[in-house]
C-alpha cells in the first residue's frame, strides 16, 4: 500500500509527530546525512515521542498490528506447557520477558503455568517504554492480580544470574536495523537526507559495524549479492543477545517471530529488503510517514540469531515455524477437549487455532527459536526436542 492511501492521523498525533521530525531533522543538519539505523532507532524509540515511546494504541485489532497473543490464550497455554517441566525443577525459577507488548502475553502465560502449578518465583519484564508498562501493569492488575507480586519491570537485563526461561515475542524485529545496497562500487549504506523539507534516501560509506557484519553476509552465501541488491542487517544482534541472555545461568531462551534463514532472507530475488511499516492494520513500505506514528520492522535472519547464540554460549535447541512448534509441543494434546465446549466457544477457539496455523495466516511465516544453557533436552516436550527446520538455517 503507498502512503497516499493511508487514513489520516488525527491532529495530536500529526503534533507529536511534527515534534519528532523537527528532532530528526536537528540531527541531520548538524550532522549531514543520518545512518537509517539511527532514524530507525529514534522513529521507534525517542523519548516520549517515538513510535513505542508515545501514547498511541499499538497493539490487537484497534492498533496498527496483531501479534500471536493479541489473538487469545493459545500461545500462552503452549508456551506454558515447553516451560512447565522444566521451571518445576528449578528451585528459584524466573522468567524474563523482552518487550511485553500490551501485557498479553504475560497476563495469559501467568494464568496457564499457574494451572500447571508451575509458576515462576519471579516474572521480570524488561521494558523500556514508560507508556508500554503502564499498559502492561494495567493488564496484569485486572486480569491476573494474584500474580502481581511476582511481577517486576526492568530497565535494562538484571545483573544477579536466575535459573527459568527468557522469552521474546516479536522483539528481534522491532531492533534498529542497518540498510545497505550493493553498488558498482562496493558496500553503501542507506542514510536519510533532508530535501525539500522531506526526508529521503541516499547512499554513504558503510560503517564499519555494518561493512564487517555484511563480509560476513557474503562468505555465508552461495554466490555474491548483485549489483543494485538491497536489504538489512542488524550488525548489533550478536551483542545484543548476548547482554540480555548473560543473566541466564541454565535454562531456555524462546524467541517468537517473522522471518526466514540466512538463503531465503537474502535470495536473488528478495532485492528490494524486508522493511515494512505498519498503521492501523495496513502495511505499507514509506518509512518517512509521519515518523513515530506507523512501526517500522524489518524481517528476522533466524540464521543470524542462531549464531549470535552460539557466539553467546547458547545451544541451538530447536528451529521450526510457528504450526510446527505448535504441533511440537502438544497442542492437540492441550486441546483435545475442544469438541466438549458450547458452539461459542469452540468456535473462537478453533478459529484463533487455525490462524495461529495455517499457513496463508501466522503458520509459516511465523517462526520459533529455542536456545538453551545448561538445559537437559529431555525437560522439552518430545515434540520440541531437535525440533524442526534447523536445515533452512
Amino acid at each position: 500500500m503507498h502512503s497516499l492511501d493511508l487514513p489520516e492521523p488525527d491532529a495530536d498525533a500529526k503534533a507529536v509527530s511534527a515534534q519528532l521530525w523537527a528532532l530528526i531533522a536537528d540531527e541531520i543538519e548538524r550532522l549531514g546525512p543520518m545512518p537509517f539505523q539511527r532514524y530507525m532507532e529514534l522513529a521507534l524509540y525517542a523519548p516520549g515521542l517515538g513510535y513505542y515511546a508515545a501514547g498511541a494504541h499499538k497493539f490487537g485489532a484497534a492498533g496498527d498490528f496483531i501479534t500471536a497473543p493479541e489473538l487469545g490464550g493459545v500461545m500462552a497455554e503452549v508456551i506454558a506447557e515447553t516451560l512447565a517441566p522444566l521451571l518445576r525443577t528449578q528451585a528459584q525459577p524466573t522468567i524474563l520477558e523482552l518487550g511485553a507488548g500490551s501485557g498479553a502475553l504475560a497476563a495469559d502465560l501467568l494464568g496457564a503455568l499457574s494451572r500447571r502449578r508451575a509458576l515462576p518465583d519471579r516474572y521480570l519484564i524488561l521494558e523500556r517504554s514508560a507508556d508500554l508498562r503502564q499498559r502492561q501493569r494495567r493488564r496484569l492488575e485486572t486480569q491476573s492480580p494474584e500474580a502481581m507480586d511476582r511481577v517486576s519491570w526492568l530497565d535494562c537485563p538484571p545483573e544477579s544470574g536466575f535459573d527459568g526461561a527468557i522469552i521474546g515475542n516479536e522483539v528481534v524485529d522491532a531492533l534498529a536495523c542497518a540498510r545497505f545496497e550493493v553498488s558498482a562500487d562496493g558496500l553503501r549504506e542507506v542514510c536519510v537526507q533532508l530535501r525539500d523539507g522531506r526526508f529521503q534516501d541516499c547512499l554513504a560509506a558503510p560503517r564499519a559495524s555494518l561493512a564487517v557484519a555484511f563480509e560476513h553476509l557474503q562468505r555465508e552465501l552461495d554466490a555474491p549479492l548483485a549489483i543494485g541488491y538491497q536489504s538489512e542487517l542488524v550488525p548489533e544482534l550478536s551483542p545484543w543477545l548476548a547482554s540480555v541472555s548473560a543473566c541466564l545461568r541454565s535454562g531456555l531462551v524462546l524467541l517468537a517471530d517473522y522471518g526466514y534463514g540466512r538463503r531465503e532472507y537474502y535470495h536473488p530475488q528478495r532485492s528490494r529488503g524486508t522493511l515494512i511499516c505498519h498503521y492501523r492494520q495496513r502495511v505499507h513500505d514509506d518509512p518517512y510517514w509521519y515518523p513515530g506514528l506507523n512501526d517500522i520492522t524489518a524481517s528476522v535472519d533466524f540464521t543470524a540469531l542462531a549464531e549470535a547464540g552460539h557466539g553467546a554460549g547458547l545451544a541451538l535447541l530447536g528451529y521450526d515455524n510457528q504450526s510446527g512448534f505448535l504441533i511440537g509441543a502438544g497442542i492437540e494434546q492441550i486441546y483435545a477437549h475442544l469438541a466438549e465446549l458450547d458452539d461459542r466457544q469452540r468456535l473462537r477457539l478453533a478459529g484463533e487455532i487455525k490462524r495461529l496455523m495455517l499457513p496463508g495466516e501466522m503458520g509459516e511465516r511465523f517462526k520459533l527459536m529455542l536456545l538453551g544453557r545448561g538445559l537437559d533436552p529431555a525437560l522439552l516436550p518430545e515434540g520440541l526436542r531437535g525440533m524442526g527446520q534447523r536445515q533452512m538455517l
